[in-house]
């Protein structure tokens, strides 16, 4: 298995120091044998900064064990909307960052300079995994309205660039009757009909789902019927991940997945798409 979504370092003060051996620990206990190391850079997200020169420095001592990405603050040199970021994502790219994420900063997705982001991210040949906020101030994550009609206007104007969302604002938006209120929490309850997520993954070639978290498990598990439907559709559009960032966390998808396995409630192809294989497509 590949999980797209893992962090290491200290995000509040209850929460002791996760290390790299923690992580791999953990990884071991869930049989995950590879996973994306996502730095976090922008300040509404964590207290302290994890570079991305130290996660490709981490990825280096275990290269059988982590695939590194790379991080950037669109507010970043001079918080302009004309930054040539793009000598920095090669430098990143030789150390072997393979994508950039978790994009966290708290402005409208289609800001300027998340625009000016994005482009280089393409330009890259460098997937984009964003943490999708329903709001601007409050939270972390690139915002978005209802309906995520700013992300479709980006997917429009970046085709060469790989979106991967995740978090709740983009998980909810499976249901077609999601309501405003509920956009930054995890919707309970049957799914009556498809939502606009379902929509955009369908038109758009340059958009990936991320499992993780949460807000990946409940949408794919409050429904277990619409669940299987979806992972069968987006079998090709989907990364299984976990976003371990604490000790002594719960990691309820592991399980979940073999049970869907064990018990053939999806087919072994998409199994194995979404467990590793899309992972490996994309940035393995």
């Amino acid at each position: 298995m590949i999980d797209i979504h893992a962090h290491v370092g200290r995000w509040d003060r209850k929460r002791t120091d996760f290390n790299e051996n923690e992580l791999l620990a953990r990884m071991d206990e869930l049989k995950i044998d590879r996973a994306v190391l996502l730095p976090s850079v922008s300040p509404e997200s964590f207290f302290e900064v994890i570079t991305s020169r130290e996660a490709a420095a981490i990825a280096r001592r275990h290269p059988d064990r982590f695939i590194p990405f790379c991080n950037l603050d669109p507010r970043s040199n001079n918080n302009t909307a004309d930054n040539d970021f793009s000598w920095i994502l090669e430098e990143y790219r030789g150390l072997g960052c393979r994508g950039v994420g978790e994009l966290t900063a708290n402005l409208f997705i289609d800001d300027p300079r998340f625009k000016n982001l994005f482009y280089h991210c393409g330009k890259a040949k460098m997937p984009a995994l964003f943490h999708l906020a329903n709001k601007v101030g409050g939270v972390y994550g690139p915002a978005d309205d209802l309906g995520m009609p700013r992300l479709e206007a980006l997917l429009k104007e970046f085709p060469d660039t790989v979106f991967i969302g995740h978090a709740m604002a983009f998980w909810s938006e499976i249901d077609g009757n999601l309501k405003e209120e509920d956009r930054p929490r995890y919707p309970a309850g049957k799914i009556e009909k498809p939502g606009r997520l379902v929509e955009l993954l369908r038109r758009y070639p340059n958009l990936y789902g991320d499992l993780s978290a949460g807000s990946g498990f409940n949408a794919i598990s409050r429904d277990p019927d619409f669940g299987r439907w979806f992972l069968e559709e987006f079998q090709d559009k989907l990364l299984f991940g976990t976003d371990l960032c604490h000790v002594g966390q719960e990691a309820p998808i592991v399980p979940y997945f073999e049970q869907l396995k064990q018990n053939k409630v999806i087919s072994l192809a998409a199994y194995e798409k979404i467990t590793e294989m899309n992972a490996r497509r994309l940035v393995a």
